[in-house]
């Protein structure tokens, strides 16, 4: 005889067909229910609304040390990467319902509403509906944060090298003195004619950074951008 394998479910359906499921019961499920839509609601409101708090009532015995960054820490990465570090409410895209979760799994952890939360995003996160790599921060104090939740899709493995020339003036100079010397390079030895190669390359550089910095100047200008020293924790500039 081959022994039937025992389905748990399948138990606690037959229990409760024993014992009735009681409209108190059903009541008291759909109060839990309410509730927890109304607690993520509040969540949800505080996100997406401008609240000034400078930091939270966290338990520090029960926040994970790998999740707690400072500020200067967070501008280092936002200006290596070109990202804004802004408040939550400037997010153009509905947060998902995990960020929800998981502060409202936080904020029963620490006995505490939380708030003043900020968002680590590409510019275009907090223009257009984009989803790129947001990561969601509570602040602690001090200008300590806390990491709270990241989602969306990850950078581009190049991003940071690909927006270098924007970290700073001197970046800007240096990477068009490099494209400057390139052109040059690739110029070839009849292009000078009988002339001397080497003054004529030295006056096509010039000529050259000339050109390119004109270009870069138009850029700035026409696209409104501006440098990522400048825009990591601004809300206006490109």
């Amino acid at each position: 005889m081959v022994l039937k394998p025992t389905d748990i479910r399948e138990k606690l359906v037959l229990e409760r067909k024993k014992t009735g499921l009681f409209s108190a019961q059903l009541a008291a499920v759909k109060n839990v229910l309410a509730e927890n839509e109304t607690k993520r609601n509040i969540i949800r409101k505080k996100l997406t609304s401008k609240t000034p708090i400078a930091e939270n009532n966290f338990v520090f015995d029960l926040l994970e040390t790998e999740n707690i960054f400072h500020l200067e820490q967070i501008k280092a990465i936002c200006i290596d990467y070109r990202l804004r570090f802004l408040d939550s409410h400037l997010y153009k895209v509905p947060f998902p319902e995990e960020v929800i979760t998981k502060i409202s799994h936080l904020e029963k952890l620490h006995g505490s509403e939380l708030g003043g939360f900020k968002l680590m995003a590409p510019s275009k996160v907090f223009q257009l509906k984009k989803y790129d790599d947001p990561i969601l921060f509570a602040p602690i104090g001090n200008d300590y944060y806390y990491l709270v939740h990241k989602w969306g899709n990850d950078l581009h493995p190049l991003r940071k090298w690909l927006v270098l020339p924007f970290r700073n003036l001197g970046y800007l100079l240096l990477s068009i003195a490099l494209i400057s010397i390139l052109c040059c390079m690739a110029l070839p030895e009849n292009f000078y004619g009988e002339a001397k190669p080497a003054t004529f390359r030295l006056i096509s550089f010039l000529f050259l950074f000339k050109y390119w910095c004109a270009i870069a100047i138009y850029f700035f200008v026409s696209k409104g951008k501006n440098f990522n020293t400048a825009i990591w924790n601004s809300n206006f500039g490109g």
